[in-house]
This record gives structure tokens, C-alpha cells and sequence, in this order.
């Protein structure tokens, strides 16, 4: 790479056992010694392994895990100690901490691999091939973490393969542009899934870097090249390197949408159905459920749908996403402050595939009905506003008078209101600032249940993807209708056209119905915040007024009226992250990003 940032970190050589990321530094060897010894190597790349987020701990946001879905239109924090709502109301700039924080621990991840890479060959006890393998899982880690990067700050410096001394001039280096950020990605990512290709990824290498991965991930980087906020966007044409060269393409490219395209569709034709498929399950009865498929393929580990995870999480996430439940045993009370906010309840389809503003929807805005949601045993009253909507809602979304999942110790019903069992009259800090819970992704066990893995990457998405990028590249393709109706069927709700609904018309009314069923699909999953940001849409759905329920009323039928609870704030400047001020000021030539 012409250009290069120096990145002054310690590298922790740990003794530890083979579950890798399960690390414990209580060991440190010589350079030498550590690539010597195939256990220490392993130990090395199980080090490499652990900076990999664990996106079950957005409520502590840092080195481990990103804001994603608190800070998208998605869900809010009630703890104000959450760092999302620094970045919903603009307080955050270059020296926010978890700036540098992420920033940092991608980079030393980077720097970490690269240093595998050139040294696993002194392994003495290694086979040829053990060395082939760890090399190539190393340098699709590498990519990984660069895709991480780019995806957040744009453009950044690409590391040279050599470290350069402590005591270097930094004085002319500089970010590359976005498009030598992307190619150089991609190759990284065809050299290791080629290298991977007989490399098995269950069992005891479940959750480690796959050819399949490493693929599904280059698509990922071109879908995120070849989409607005890159590919054309004007208002970078201040970021400029030495010569002149943008740092963002300045004219749109049509080509990069194909170039998406056809690397997911590469990765479908290669690996579906023989590899991955569309999770379904059926119920007790032997009948297709949608709700239970949708709801397990997030909780059923390594099922046949998930491309990536990471192997175990956090017990933070259930503990948030599990409410409060006052006067009830430990295992089912939780601290219930991943709120799901209004925008997102609105946003599920109905049960006939409708959207709630279609006026033949049958959606009801107010009024109550008895009614049984598919998870329940009983109907209950509910809030029309809730009742016939599609199987994914229930899944998503803990509203009051719903029934918890986890009914080992009593059917516990969840009440959200002031003084509901789960309300903030009651919960302390520990209520929905919405008066929804988000419930996706929550287990059917106790809250403090670790040994569930964290779900990174499936096959919808990756269907999703496809559909976007071709609407983009050659609107009206057959596959566009495909793969978009493959998502609604396994759903549950009625497919566009042969459902009965009607087919979207034109490229842009394709896009949208390809916008919504994203938001509704892949809800919760960190990738919301992403998609609205590269669409360039944020400064409309992550700024402004933010609606939930009144939790503040003590009395329950003023609780079902909407209300502002937050004015948040986004402007142009947040599409991209600030550099960290700490890099600025090493390098006071450095590129700022526009705005910061």
C-alpha cells in the first residue's frame, strides 16, 4: 500500500484453551517463541478471533460492540448511560471516546493479523496445510475488520504488510480513497475464500472465517460501494487526497450495482440449497409456522440459514430485552430498556401483507379486540393497533398485556404501562421509555443464559441484498420479484403478485417495497442503521421527533396515545464518523471527514 498509518499497539499472547473466544491473558511469550509452537499460534489467531464485537452488548458501547440499534429509528435506551442517545441528540464529536474506542480496536485487530500473517510460517510443529488455513482465516479477519471501518468512517488508511517504526514521519500519510479501500478488501477476501475452500465451518469451527463467509462478506463491501452515499455523493468533493483524487466517487456508477449483483447472486448459485437455506419450522401440530421460523432462525444456533456468528454473547442483551416483571422470580425479570420505538411497531406489515397506511389493510388505530397472538395460549385484550398484524411483529415487538416467552416459572403477562408490573412506577430504571420492548432475539430460557451464539450474517439478507442491487442494475429482472417474495413467503404473508398484492410498478416503487421488507426482515440485527445511512436517508428517519407510548400517565387509556419522546438529531455530517481526534492530532494532515 503506497499509504500507511501507524497504529502503536500491544498484541497479548495468551495461554488459553481451544474455545477461542474465551480468552484469558495470564501468559506472555517471546515473539519468536509464540510463531514457533502450533498452540501458540492458534492461541495467537484465537486472540485475533476475540475482537470480532459482541453486538449482544450495545449497552455498553466500546471496543466490543457499535450503537447500532438504539441509535437507528429502530429502538432507544431508556439508560441514559447508553452512548446511542449521545449520538440521537448530535453530542458526539472526533474526541467522543467511542470514537477512538472502535476505532482503535479495528485497527489493533488489523494490525494483529497482519503480523499472523507474515510470521505462521516459523511454526515448526504446523503442516503445510494447517498453515494455509490459519493464514487464510486470518486475512479474511483482516478484511473484516476493514469492512467494519469503512462501513462507519468511509474511507480510511490502509495499513502497509510491514509495520513501520515507532519513530516514523507521519507527516505525509493519508487515507486512501473509498474505491482502493473496496478492491483491496475484495482481493483480501478471494485470496482466503479460495484458500478456505476446503475448510469445514461446524462444529468445533463454527463461528470461525469460512470460504462462505468470506464471499457473502465481499458482496457486503460492493453493496456498500455501489449505494448512495458512495457511489456519486457530491457532498464529499471537498475530500481530496494530495493529488486531487477524491477520496468518494463524484459521479454515480451503475456498474457497481451489477458488480453487488452478481457476488450475490455467485454466493446463492454456489451455495443454495446445498449449503444454506431459508430457516422454516414447523409447529407442534406438524403445520408450517412462520412465527416460530422466523422467531428460531435468531435462537436456533448454526441453523441452516445463518452464514456468520459469533459464538457466544453476552447476557446483557436478554437481561434488556426481558422486562422488568415485578414481584416475579429472577429468571424472568429483567431490566426490559431496549425500547422499541413507534416508527418500528408501525413499520410491520399486517397479516394479509399490507402496509397500516394502505387503506385496504383492515388496520385499526384504535379500539380493543380480544385476541390471541401466535405465541400465546389464550386471547387477551389487545390494542387494535396491534391485533392481525404479520408474524414478524410478534416476534419483534413486546407490547402491554402480551404473554412472555419464557413460561417455566408461570405465565408471566408483560404490562408496560405507569403502573403495569413492568411500567416506570414500578421498574425504577428498569421500563420501556416507549412502552414497547424490543422481544426479537430474546430466548425462550432465563435472561442469564450465555450459550447462545450471536447471529451476524443469514441467507435473507443476503437474498435482500440481491434484490436491491439488481433493481438497481436492471430493474424489471424476474429474480428482483424471486427472492423479494422468498422472504414474504417464508413470513407468512401474502407474496407480490402471486399472493394477490399487487407488483410494484417501477424501479422506484420496487425500491421501496425493497427498503420496507429490510426493515421488517432484519429488524434488531445491527443493520438498519447501516442501510438508512449508505440509502443517504437518515436526515430524514433518524432526525426529528421520535414517538412511543405515554408511559407517564398514570391512567391506562391515555398510555395508548402517541407521543414525542425524543427530538433526535441527525445532519449530513453524521453519515460518516469523525476521525478520531487522537489521529488528527499525530497527524495534522490526516483527511477529516466533511462536517467534523
Amino acid at each position: 500500500m503506497k499509504k500507511i498509518l501507524i497504529l502503536i499497539v500491544s498484541i497479548l499472547l495468551v495461554s488459553c484453551n481451544d474455545d477461542y473466544l474465551d480468552q484469558v491473558p495470564d501468559d506472555r511469550l517471546t515473539f519468536d517463541e509464540t510463531f514457533s509452537r502450533r498452540n501458540t499460534v492458534r492461541q495467537y489467531l484465537a486472540n485475533i478471533y476475540s475482537r470480532i464485537p459482541d453486538e449482544h452488548s450495545q449497552r455498553y458501547v466500546g471496543a466490543g460492540a457499535g450503537p447500532w440499534t438504539a441509535a437507528s429509528d429502530e429502538a432507544d435506551y431508556t439508560w441514559s448511560g447508553n452512548w446511542a442517545n449521545s449520538l440521537n441528540i448530535g453530542d458526539w464529536n472526533p474526541t467522543s471516546q467511542n470514537v477512538s474506542n472502535i476505532w482503535s480496536s479495528f485497527y489493533r485487530g488489523i494490525r494483529a493479523a497482519s503480523t499472523f500473517i507474515q510470521n505462521v510460517e516459523s511454526c515448526q510443529d504446523c503442516t503445510d496445510s494447517d498453515i494455509l488455513q490459519y493464514r487464510a482465516e486470518a486475512r479474511a479477519l483482516r478484511a473484516f475488520f476493514y469492512y467494519n471501518l469503512i462501513r462507519s468512517w468511509g474511507p480510511v488508511i490502509l495499513l502497509g504488510e510491514d509495520p513501520i517504526p515507532a519513530d516514523a514521519d507521519l507527516s505525509e500519510l493519508n487515507r486512501n480513497t473509498m474505491q482502493e479501500c473496496v478492491e483491496y478488501i475484495v482481493s483480501e477476501l478471494d485470496i482466503a475464500a479460495n484458500n478456505l475452500s476446503d475448510f469445514p465451518y461446524d462444529g468445533q469451527n463454527a463461528g470461525k472465517m469460512s470460504r462462505p463467509y468470506s464471499l457473502a462478506l465481499k458482496e457486503k463491501v460492493l453493496l456498500l460501494n455501489a449505494s448512495p452515499l458512495f457511489n456519486g455523493n457530491t457532498a464529499y468533493s471537498d475530500m481530496v487526497d494530495a493529488e486531487g483524487t477524491p477520496l468518494v466517487s463524484q459521479s454515480a456508477d451503475a456498474s457497481k450495482w451489477q458488480r453487488a449483483a452478481d457476488a450475490a447472486k455467485d454466493f446463492i448459485d454456489e451455495f443454495v440449497p446445498g449449503t444454506f437455506s431459508l430457516y422454516r419450522e414447523n409447529d407442534a401440530n406438524g403445520t408450517y409456522s412462520p412465527y416460530l421460523s422466523t422467531r428460531n432462525v435468531m435462537i436456533t444456533d448454526w441453523n441452516e440459514e445463518i452464514i456468520f456468528a459469533r459464538p457466544r454473547g453476552s447476557s446483557y442483551f436478554f437481561y434488556d430485552v426481558t422486562p422488568f416483571h415485578a414481584q416475579y422470580p429472577q429468571e424472568v425479570k429483567g431490566g426490559g430498556a431496549l425500547s422499541a420505538t413507534q416508527e418500528m411497531v408501525d413499520a410491520y406489515f399486517m397479516a394479509n401483507g399490507l402496509s397500516i397506511d394502505d387503506p385496504n389493510s383492515g388496520y385499526q388505530e384504535d379500539g380493543f379486540s380480544d385476541f390471541q397472538s401466535p405465541y400465546d395460549i389464550q386471547q387477551r385484550t389487545t390494542y387494535n393497533q396491534w391485533v392481525n398484524r404479520e408474524p414478524r411483529f410478534y416476534v419483534g415487538i413486546t407490547y402491554n398485556n402480551s404473554l412472555w416467552l419464557n413460561r417455566n416459572f408461570g405465565n408471566v403477562v408483560t404490562e408496560t404501562w405507569y403502573n403495569g408490573n413492568s411500567g416506570r412506577a414500578v421498574g425504577g430504571n428498569d421500563y420501556s421509555s416507549t412502552g414497547y420492548v424490543v422481544r426479537k432475539n430474546a430466548t425462550t430460557d432465563i435472561w442469564w443464559n450465555t450459550a447462545y451464539a450471536v447471529p451476524m450474517l443469514r441467507l435473507a439478507e443476503i437474498y435482500l441484498d440481491y434484490a436491491e442491487a439488481l433493481n438497481e442494475a436492471d430493474p424489471g429482472n424476474p429474480d428482483i420479484l424471486t427472492y423479494l417474495n422468498e422472504i414474504r413467503n417464508r413470513a407468512g404473508i401474502p407474496e407480490y403478485g402471486p399472493g394477490g398484492i399487487d407488483v410494484p410498478g417501477t424501479q422506484a416503487e420496487m425500491r421501496e417495497a425493497i427498503h420496507k421488507e429490510r426493515r421488517v426482515e432484519l429488524a434488531f440485527e445491527n443493520v438498519r442503521y447501516f442501510d438508512v445511512r449508505r440509502w443517504k436517508e437518515a436526515e430524514d428517519s433518524f432526525n426529528g421527533a421520535t414517538h412511543g407510548l405515554d408511559i407517564n400517565s398514570p391512567q391506562l387509556d391515555n398510555f395508548y396515545t402517541e407521543v414525542i419522546f425524543e427530538n433526535r438529531v441527525f445532519t449530513e455530517r453524521h453519515y460518516l464518523w469523525p476521525i478520531p481526534q487522537d489521529e488528527i492530532n499525530a497527524n495534522p494532515a490526516l483527511i477529516q471527514n466533511t462536517g467534523w
